[in-house]
């Protein structure tokens, strides 16, 4: 596994772990905040940036108060563990895209790597070994490339609310996809427990993916979606359209 330190991660190998062996989980450095912040301005602008800050420290919070008790079932009707990695499994690198990544893989020659929660991973990375690298996307790709899908999904009314397990290619969730499916909404969800829902129907479209890579019998499936980036709602544009649309 390339992993990031998101609570995914952790999600998917304590699920992952029951039915597979797991050579490596292989956890990259957080990004510099800054730096990622500056890039970000860069090219969106200060304003939307700023909206986008805002709703992360001050809606965020409340939404997650708000769906506390839903999230719990979430992850108890799922079976759900974020338990830590073990010791024996945990090789920390600096980015998925270091050499000290790449030589772990060709030490390690996995056959199947399953990425999650990690920055773009670069084609030195994904072509020094022959292996299929394959990434869970809390969206319906193409039309809902970047983040929350759901929430974009919801926004357009346009039943494309889902998760999508695809191969990674160095584009940002362009790879070919593998398995797509809607999740299940009810109106106690909002914003956070969308993700708990894409999260618990990725593993399962993960799990069969990999089941097929390791059988040598991979599909790629097609769809006439736009392909479009989604990125961070601002908090302006969250509260306009929870009231006028009522999505949360």
């Amino acid at each position: 596994m390339l992993v990031g330190n998101d609570h995914s991660s952790y999600y998917f190998y304590n699920s992952l772990l029951r039915d597979y062996d797991i050579s490596a989980v292989i956890l990259e450095n957080a990004p510099d905040k800054k730096a990622f912040l500056k890039r970000r301005i860069k090219k969106m602008g200060w304003f939307k940036v700023s909206g986008q800050v805002l709703f992360r420290i001050l809606i965020v919070p409340l939404l997650n108060i708000e769906t506390r008790e839903r999230v719990k079932d979430i992850i108890k009707n799922n079976q759900l563990n974020k338990d830590d990695f073990k010791k024996e499994h945990l090789i920390r690198v600096p980015s998925v895209n270091s050499e000290e990544c790449i030589n772990l893989l060709k030490e390690i020659q996995p056959k199947v790597v399953v990425v999650q929660g990690t920055r773009i991973i670069s084609k030195k990375v994904l072509n020094c070994i022959d292996a299929t690298f394959i990434n869970t996307h809390a969206g319906i790709t193409p039309l809902y490339r970047g983040i929350h899908g759901a929430y974009w999904s919801k926004i357009n009314k346009d039943g494309h609310c889902g998760v999508s397990v695809h191969l990674v290619d160095p584009g940002i969730d362009t790879g070919g996809i593998l398995y797509q499916e809607n999740i299940e909404t009810i109106p106690q969800d909002n914003f956070i427990s969308y993700t708990y829902l894409q999260l618990a129907k990725g593993i399962e479209l993960m799990k069969l993916a990999i089941q097929d890579a390791l059988n040598d019998d991979l599909k790629v499936i097609t769809n006439d979606l736009a392909s479009k980036f989604r990125t961070h709602p601002t908090i302006w544009f969250y509260i306009r359209n929870r009231i006028f649309k009522g999505v949360k």
